[in-house]
């Protein structure tokens, strides 16, 4: 019988992943639990099991009295010299119960405690686990869609991807297998609760990660994400290896890499683009497909004007102004953004913004020239043919001599 329990405690070991002697202190809780249900005693219980020969024993405290008038916490004086003739009034004895005396009600006890510590113990190990999977990325399968919110399986346990943390459009079938973000761990009375989602940016990044070599060994990092999910995606990255292109790494041979994160993300659009540490140059670039005449900073305010071709407003500006809200999130910068034709409507020179650099401090002002707009080498847009720039909002936005201006929160 004893063989048998430690056979039973070792397969539960492995088949549960629960160590061994938290297996054995749920044996011994639930015999404290069942001497308790069995004897109605409140009294000092302990129990015993062996780890190697599966013995167990359990021990009620009791105190020595002249007259016992209860059994269960009190022995008398002539009982307890028995075990020691030193023991006197007032001691408290140890003696061992026979659990063979246990009746059906205790022993079922005893069989619900161990159950219902072992499920605690697994959930205990399921959340360490999961736990240290927060902002990182998971293979999910979908088990059921209720009440706008999505539920999915993760392996050992299920995770919830509601309805705010969906990417816009996207529906979901049973059993189909996404790509999800993990958010957040929670502990629940019924176990470990995983939040994921599908529009953080930082799903983007790991999925760059996983596709992306360079990436994974450290020589092309992610300086920053900017995402508005399911329509654009801007991403800024930099190469600590001359030799290696860091934009060309992200897009891969014909672009394989990018297009399996954008099929992953069923169709939306990616900008890649090299990081600068020069603030101006990087908000050019941050600004593509669009090209930029003249980027003019204030490094105190953390504010750019940008000058580009009257043919560019609108794609630097983007559908109801995405572009250009992206490129501000990206720089962290508030960028204000004119064509060339409302700039010099409004009286502005290139020589005068160079002059009020010059006296400002904390400033800088460069200057691409009609001729030397920024290059489109210097970034990649995933699938830029279809980026439908709404003629109706741009036109709204040429009539605008003040131009238009987004904020990295906006």
């Amino acid at each position: 019988m004893n063989a048998e329990f430690i056979e039973a405690l070792n397969a539960l070991e492995k088949e549960k992943g629960i160590s061994k002697d938290v297996l054995l202190s749920a044996v011994e809780s639930a015999l404290i639990f069942a001497y308790k249900r069995n004897y109605n005693s409140q009294g000092n219980v302990r129990a015993e099991v062996d780890g190697k020969t599966g013995e167990m024993h359990i021990y009620a405290s009791k105190t020595v009295v002249e007259t016992v008038e209860n059994p269960t916490v009190e022995i008398s004086v002539a009982q307890a010299r028995k075990v020691n003739p030193l023991y006197d009034v007032g001691d408290v004895i140890e003696e061992e119960a026979d659990t063979r005396k246990f009746g059906r009600i205790a022993a079922q006890t005893a069989k619900q405690v161990v159950v219902q510590r072992i499920r605690e113990a697994e959930r205990g190990n399921i959340y360490d686990e999961y736990v240290e999977k927060e902002n990182e990325i998971l293979t999910a399968i979908v088990q059921r869609v209720e009440k706008g919110n999505a539920f999915v399986e993760l392996g050992k346990t299920d995770g919830i991807l509601t309805q705010n943390e969906m990417i816009p459009g996207e529906s979901y079938e049973q059993n189909q297998r996404i790509k999800v973000y993990v958010l957040e761990v929670r502990k629940d009375n019924k176990g470990p609760q995983v939040l994921v989602s599908r529009t953080h940016p930082g799903l983007v990044k790991r999925l760059f990660e996983l596709e992306v070599p360079e990436i994974m060994s450290g020589v092309v990092q992610i300086k920053s994400i900017a995402r508005e999910a399911g329509f654009r995606t801007k991403i800024a990255v930099w190469s600590s290896d001359p030799q290696v292109d860091a934009v060309g790494a992200c897009v891969g041979p014909r672009g394989i890499r990018v297009e399996r994160i954008v099929s992953e993300l069923h169709g939306e659009k990616i900008d890649i683009v090299d990081w600068d540490m020069d603030s101006a140059i990087y908000i050019a670039k941050s600004l593509s497909p669009a090209k930029v005449l003249m980027v003019y900073i204030n490094e105190e305010e953390k504010a750019a004007k940008v000058i580009v071709p009257d043919n560019q407003l609108s794609l630097a500006i983007g559908k109801e102004g995405q572009n250009v809200r992206l490129a501000a999130k990206l720089c962290g910068w508030k960028i204000d953004i004119k064509s060339h034709t409302q700039f010099e409507e409004a009286g502005g020179t290139y020589d005068s913004l160079r002059t009020e650099a010059d006296d400002d401090a904390g400033e800088d002002f460069i200057a691409y020239g009609e001729e030397n707009t920024f290059a489109e080498e210097e970034s990649y847009e995933a699938f830029a043919e279809d980026s439908e720039i709404c003629d109706e909002t741009a036109d709204a936005y040429d009539e605008d001599d003040d131009g238009i201006v987004f904020t990295a929160e906006e």
